[in-house]
């Protein structure tokens, strides 16, 4: 974020400025190189102080919920604010999902909504929708401008909020009035809101005491969330695990911040993680968690979670600390100095604890509880793919998924080594948000491959923004886990429900020729022998034609995700996987 305002006359606006022209030049004045949006009536102004500067860069979607994703990722994968531009009513309307997935996972984002003019507010006049109050619990802060003197200000302050601290969505709601109404500042220096407080370092009693119990640990354990990746903390969190030797579970949101093929990472944790990171996480006796909200899809039944453990919690957010469970040590503070301040701490002892037992013991619980599944050879198997792909993309690609079975499978079976590196709809659980992410991702870094791993049930529902990525050249590749059914769904409905499977079954069309019918490119595939060749194919394809490219790969339609801990279960309590047939 730029501290020095531009001049007026760096915009090509007419006389007299208006708050329009002032959110362009705040846009401009924020360093913000891409907005994500559609035009409408409340909006106009806006729009045509956009199209006089012909800056920031405008995409514009076929959706603005899929603005809304686009946004999300960009965000992620960049670590800059996403900005979405919509007009009042059903255009604010439509963001609400993708800024409920935003507060969710604490992705930085601004959204700037028209409304109508100040004399309709409370009148149900057309396209009148309260955005103040619909998105109050859904936003970190939101604005309504009803004043011109308030605009300038209102901009810096709002770029401020959403990414100091813990980073989320804010929302600026404006009247059509006030963005024509003559505006002599256009743009304001950051600001800190009054009462808005961010932790940044640790409390040094607090590390004093958080050292003092890994020194006595016997069965330390790290667990690491997306907090470290927002953090930029992910080469303090190996140096600590490495210079210690204490093994690292990453959460859903936190793959990428440890290699998954490092000797101490346990993978992912809960629901649908690894045996071995469940079971480690239990018998451990101290527990480092950092960057992690401790939600119920990591801990399972909360009153048997790590019964014997000894908590150390480090959060930028202090409102998350002993908020599920009772913190022996709390580190409110930024993740990147909190773990640097650690590891200084513990290369003064003079010795280290040996863990060397416990690593066994870890070791063992891999050996007895691998990561497998039941490979066939008359049909795909979702893992099959996601390994493969894992092995045939660049080490520094952008995964992105949607939300269901095929998200599962790709947090278990692909081969995250990097942050931002992996990006998905963690709190909300949000079909359609993989393919608009993943374009908000490539958007963010064109150098990168990006590849957006869907359901076919997850793909349809934001399918419109094929469109955009044909309109904008936005090169990524699609693929989609075909099982014909809502696969997550169906699986509990066949474990837990006796296989009732009620409106699970899906029917839908053939994702290759819909990316044609599209302009963008698609490929079949049915068979083991066609997939690597595919894959090749159509990350070539995607980076020469500068197209999004559609693998439709049909897979097992009875595949289940394994490892899995029941709804109500403890983590340890888990279904493992099944391993492969001789």
């Amino acid at each position: 974020m730029s501290a020095s305002a531009p001049t007026q006359a760096e915009f090509a606006v007419s006389s007299p400025y208006n708050c329009a022209d002032a959110i362009i030049a705040s846009l401009i004045s924020q360093e913000v190189e891409v907005v994500f949006g559609m035009v409408g009536g409340a909006i106009m102004p806006v729009y045509d102080a956009l199209y006089k500067n012909q800056r920031p860069r405008h995409i514009m979607v076929g959706h603005e919920q899929g603005a809304a994703h686009m946004a999300d990722g960009y965000a992620r994968a960049t670590g800059k604010p996403g900005v979405v531009l919509t007009t009042s009513g059903p255009g604010a309307t439509n963001l609400v999902t993708g800024l409920a997935n935003a507060m969710m996972d604490s992705v930085p984002m601004v959204a700037i909504c028209g409304q109508v003019s100040s004399n309709l507010l409370g009148n149900d006049a057309f396209q009148e929708a309260d955005m103040w109050g619909i998105t109050m619990a859904i936003t970190k802060h939101n604005y309504q401008v009803t004043d011109v003197s308030q605009l300038a200000e209102v901009m810096a302050e709002a770029f401020y909020v959403a990414m100091s601290g813990r980073p989320g969505p804010v929302l600026i709601d404006l009247p059509r009035d006030v963005a024509l109404t003559p505006c002599d500042d256009l743009v304001a220096a950051p600001a800190v809101p009054e009462g808005y407080q961010t932790h940044h370092q640790a409390d040094r009693q607090a590390v004093a005491q958080a050292l003092e119990l890994l020194r006595q640990a016997e069965r330390p354990v790290i667990l690491a969330g997306g907090g470290v990746i927002t953090a930029g903390a992910s080469g303090e969190l190996r140096e600590l695990a490495e210079g210690l030797g204490i093994p690292v579970a990453s959460t859903l949101m936190g793959l990428g911040n440890f290699p998954i093929g490092h000797r101490l990472s346990l993978g992912m944790p809960g629901m649908h993680g690894t045996g071995y990171a469940n079971l480690a996480l239990h018998h451990s006796d101290v527990l480092l968690c950092v960057g992690t909200r401790l939600d119920d899809r990591v801990t399972g039944d909360i009153k048997r979670f790590a019964p014997g453990t000894r908590l150390i919690h480090i959060d930028i957010d202090d409102s998350e600390i002993n908020k599920i469970i009772p913190s022996a040590v709390a580190m409110a503070g930024d993740a990147k100095p909190a773990l640097k301040a650690l590891w200084q701490g513990a290369r003064a002892w003079e010795s280290r604890p040996d863990y060397s037992a416990w690593l066994k013991q870890v070791d063992r619980w891999r050996e007895e509880f691998p990561m497998t599944y039941q490979a066939r050879s008359d049909v795909l198997m979702p893992q099959q793919v996601v390994r493969t792909l894992g092995r045939l993309v660049p080490d520094d690609t952008v995964v992105v998924t949607g939300v269901g079975q095929h998200q599962m499978f790709t947090a278990q079976y692909y081969p995250f080594s990097t942050p931002r590196g992996f990006i998905t709809s963690g709190g909300l659980g949000t079909m359609g948000f993989g393919l608009p992410a993943a374009l908000g991702a490539k958007v963010g870094r064109p150098e990168a491959t990006v590849v957006c791993i869907d359901g076919d049930g997850s793909f349809l529902m934001n399918i419109q923004e094929l469109t955009t990525a044909v309109r904008y050249h936005i090169g990524v590749v699609v693929v989609i886990l075909n099982n014909t059914f809502l696969g997550m769904v169906r699986q509990w409905q066949d474990m837990f429900l006796e296989g009732r499977r009620s409106q699970t079954q899906l029917a839908s069309p053939p994702y290759d020729q819909v990316a044609r019918a599209f302009g963008g490119l698609g490929r079949r595939v049915s068979r083991v022998d066609e997939l690597e060749e595919a894959i090749n194919w159509a990350l070539a394809a995607a980076e020469e034609k500068r197209l999004p490219v559609v693998l439709d790969v049909a897979v097992s339609p009875d595949a289940e995700v394994l490892p899995i801990v029941p709804p109500g279960a403890a983590n340890v309590d888990f279904v493992p996987c099944q391993k492969q047939e001789d």
